[in-house]
């Protein structure tokens, strides 16, 4: 197990202004606690769901690791407004133009 590094979500508590998300990294049995936040703003705003929370900060935490060695000096961030526009953009389904595909089955059944 030498050299794997763990992430565990913790949970998230809600604060005033934001949720405060939690992640505990293992790694040669060694733990440390991460604590991400998003501003209950962006929330209302509708920048993110509460849903996604969790892998939003997840995600940006995995980029902190990786930049820093798996030993980022920081255990603290903030999410911005530009890492929620990135997710979403990157997360959101095309859509699908019409039911050309629906009415097709229709035909061929």
């Amino acid at each position: 197990m030498s050299g794997e590094v763990l992430v565990k979500y913790m949970g998230f508590k809600p604060m005033l202004l934001m949720r405060e998300y939690t992640f505990q990294v293992s790694e040669a049995g060694e733990n440390r606690e991460f604590k991400l936040n998003i501003a209950n703003s962006a929330f209302v705003a509708r920048r993110a769901s509460y849903q996604d929370a969790p892998a939003i900060c997840s995600e940006r935490l995995q980029a902190e690791l990786a930049a820093h060695a798996n030993h980022p000096v920081e255990t603290q961030y903030e999410i911005t407004v530009a890492e929620l526009d990135k997710y979403r953009e990157s997360h959101t389904r095309k859509s699908v133009r019409g039911f050309s595909g629906w009415k097709k089955a229709q035909e061929d059944f």
